[in-house]
């Protein structure tokens, strides 16, 4: 029981911190990071195990963890309130091709990684941006802005 309580402290730590890492910081894990994470793996497996060795033991921490994450994930499924909570919200960066800095700065996103994930989704100019939305799992969509009166004058004309 004891590797069962502390798998689920150490549950409960992992994810508050990973909610204050912030979106964009799993998102885009520099190869120090990851180094970083994967050290972390460690650290947390002797923390939760402590001198256990044993398989049992190990199944025990591992069935916690998924059994918590499960978890999340039915609380997230049948409570829409509480996926808010739980996994965040969506939020808008760049409206009408004019970045929202106060947003940017919320989710620690610098122009320039806005503007590299710009080119990565084929969008050359911020101006081309009607909507760029962080999404809770830290990936941004973009929302090419409309080309103009014409291309609305061709949408509404019978095809």
């Amino acid at each position: 029981m004891d590797i069962v309580l502390r798998a689920s402290a150490v549950f409960v730590i992992l994810y508050l911190l990973l909610r204050l890492l912030g979106k964009r910081e799993l998102g885009q894990l520099t190869p120090f990071e990851l180094l970083v994470m994967i050290v972390m793996g460690d650290l947390i497996q002797q923390g939760v195990t402590h001198n256990d060795f044993s398989l049992t033991g190990a199944l025990l921490a591992v069935a916690t963890f998924g059994f918590l994450a499960l978890l999340l994930s039915w609380i997230t499924y049948l409570f829409p309130a509480m996926e808010r909570l739980l996994d965040g919200k969506p939020r808008v960066v760049v409206r009408d091709g004019t970045i929202i800095a106060e947003n940017l700065r919320r989710d620690r996103v610098t122009r320039s990684e806005l503007e590299s994930e710009m080119r990565l989704a084929g969008i050359a100019s911020l101006k081309d941006v009607a909507w760029a939305i962080i999404e809770p799992q830290g990936k941004i969509s973009f929302i090419k802005a409309q080309g103009g009166a014409s291309e609305q004058r061709d949408r509404s004309d019978p095809v």
